[in-house]
């Protein structure tokens, strides 16, 4: 992709974002959703608001990030708890996400209703279309609109703009629910939930920043990206203990290393 073409597709965002007239977005903190708040203040003023959907599937450390992140970027944010999870979503199945996203959907709807915005925005971009998204069609059938989706706008040209504009969380790693790590059709509890976000913020203190932990009734599957699969190991007398600590009886390391979605390989 030339500097010319992402250009183009930048354009094609700012006059999307222009004709909205006012938004509110669905933000996380990333590098998508954090780019496209961005923009959108400085198109649209004033008349943006972000609203981070606090749920137990999403880690402390994200909700801290996401806040540090719209401080600096000066926007107007609010966290919305969702306490609870619906009966649906803890049984797990593969379409989880869809019934997720859809109760999440609702209630951007309805914030952006009171507050008198026009529409809702996500951050979903052009490669997300190539995964295994079911939240993607709920979010969508809700009238959520998708930017980056209209503009063209892939991944690798979200990381680009955002680098170009300065931004300091252009290569901020990919981050994903804490349900992702539960094999579908296995019973999402309030315990495997905090023994994912334990595991993995102590791999994440040992300096592997893009690592997943997958709960496979209580043994753990590390993933970390190919070229740290060495460090890990000899890190093991550290790593096992500690994760042991947080509730696995057994520590595994996959040794494809990390991909995204790999729990979706068995669909």
């Amino acid at each position: 992709m030339t500097g010319g073409e992402i250009s183009q597709r930048q354009e094609a965002l700012a006059r999307y974002i222009a004709d909205c007239g006012s938004l509110l977005i669905a933000y996380s903190g990333g590098v998508d959703s954090g780019l496209l708040a961005s923009l959108a203040r400085e198109i649209l003023g004033g008349r943006v608001h972000c609203v981070f959907i606090d749920s137990p599937l999403v880690p402390r450390s994200a909700v801290c990030s996401a806040e540090q992140t719209a401080r600096d970027l000066r926007l107007s944010f609010e966290i919305i708890p969702r306490l609870s999870l619906d009966d649906t979503v803890r049984k797990n199945p593969p379409d989880r996400c869809y019934h997720c996203k859809l109760t999440d959907a609702r209630i951007l709807k309805r914030r952006a209703e009171e507050l008198g915005l026009a529409a809702v925005a996500d951050g979903v971009n052009l490669s997300d279309r190539a995964e295994y998204r079911p939240g993607l069609r709920a979010s969508t059938e809700e009238g959520i609109l998708h930017p980056y989706i209209e503009a063209g706008i892939t991944k690798a040209d979200i990381r680009a703009i955002a680098r170009d504009r300065g931004l300091g969380f252009w290569d901020k790693p990919s981050a994903a629910c804490l349900a992702s790590r539960i094999p579908y059709r296995e019973e999402i509890t309030d315990e495997k939930l905090r023994m994912i976000e334990a595991a993995e913020a102590v791999l994440h203190q040992a300096g592997f920043v893009q690592a997943r932990v997958r709960c496979h009734t209580g043994i753990a599957r590390i993933e970390v990206i190919p070229e740290e699969l060495d460090r890990l190991f000899v890190m093991r007398d550290v790593i096992v203990p500690a994760l042991k600590k947080a509730g696995f009886s057994y520590i595994a390391l996959d040794l494809e290393g990390y991909r995204a979605g790999s729990m979706d390989e068995v669909l």
